[in-house]
């Protein structure tokens, strides 16, 4: 491998074998003849051969210098590409913007990285459907998509949604076979489709309140998945309850398929949030993705996308 020290004097070798002249490198380069030829001779003794024949008239190459020339010439005009494209990344968006983002945000954040992709072609977009807590800057993403209390302390948040309600929902076949729960403490006597988070590997414990008291009633059943959608379509196949957002059940229960039952028992959790550090920011690719965020979610449309609207509950 090539130490960075090998590389010294390269671009005042260069200088000088397309000026042939220490002197007129020396002013292109804006340093004093001197330290040029004193750069030149520093690579010469390092490598052991002469690279110049030197007159008081002119400059020439020698054969090894000539062949070093005709391999570096190509090699310096890559690295010069290379620099100039980095103005690319400050000048418009590009590269790649890495998002990690919950499952049970798909629906939230699907508009957001459609008009993004559309208005910024030039970058590419890298989203992972993740529900574990991970470090942002360890598993290299730009930005992630969280609940409100689940955002480290040290991360800038962005406010993507409203407060996230959250149903329980069954089968119409379920609740003919089971009987609706009135209360919470019914649903010792049901059964769930029960969720654990990738992550941490826990089983989520449903949690309710009434009035100012916060509880938690665990619900069995022995079917338990990590994957936010099969948890709701094994609900809709009447295999049990599921606690799900209004979102990821809205449709299903407009169309019938599921019914809700305990909203006024169950709290709202804070809204999904865009985080990041403070120092990705700067970048014009997750700056563009923040600007065109709060442009989107100010719309009627998304709004109502993300409230995930349903009808009353109908108890029998």
């Amino acid at each position: 491998m090539t130490s960075i020290d090998a590389l010294d004097g390269v671009t005042l070798f260069l200088a000088v074998a397309e000026a042939r002249s220490f002197t007129v490198a020396a002013g292109r380069l804006g340093v004093t003849p001197t330290a040029v030829s004193k750069a030149v001779r520093v690579m010469e003794a390092r490598h052991g051969v002469v690279l110049f024949q030197r007159t008081t008239r002119r400059v020439a190459l020698t054969e090894a210098g000539a062949a070093l020339l005709l391999r570096l010439r190509p090699a310096a005009a890559e690295i010069d590409d290379a620099l100039a494209a980095l103005g690319t990344f400050r000048d418009r968006p590009s590269g790649t913007l890495r998002l990690t983002v919950p499952a049970m945000a798909r629906r939230f954040i699907t508009p957001l990285v459609a008009e993004y992709a559309r208005a910024y072609p030039d970058v590419t977009v890298e989203v992972s459907l993740d529900d574990a807590i991970i470090d942002l800057v360890d598993a290299g993403f730009d930005a992630g998509v969280r609940l409100g209390e689940s955002i480290a302390k040290d991360m800038v948040a962005v406010a993507l949604t409203p407060e996230i309600r959250w149903s329980i929902v069954g089968a119409p076949a379920y609740f003919a076979r089971a009987g609706r729960p009135r209360k919470p403490e019914d649903l010792v006597a049901h059964t769930a489709v029960r969720y654990r988070f990738p992550g941490s590997h826990a089983l989520h414990r449903w949690g309710f309140r009434r009035g100012k008291r916060s509880f938690v009633v665990d619900v069995g059943g022995k079917l338990i998945v990590d994957d936010r959608q099969l948890l709701v379509a094994l609900a809709a196949e009447g295999l049990g309850l599921a606690f799900a957002s209004h979102v990821e059940v809205r449709d299903r229960v407009d169309a019938g398929v599921l019914e809700s039952v305990l909203g006024a028992f169950i709290p709202s959790d804070a809204g999904m949030y865009l985080c990041f550090p403070a120092r990705s920011q700067s970048q014009l690719k997750l700056r563009a993705f923040i600007d065109l965020a709060r442009e989107v979610i100010a719309r009627p449309d998304y709004l109502a996308l993300c409230r995930g609207e349903m009808g009353q509950e109908s108890l029998p």
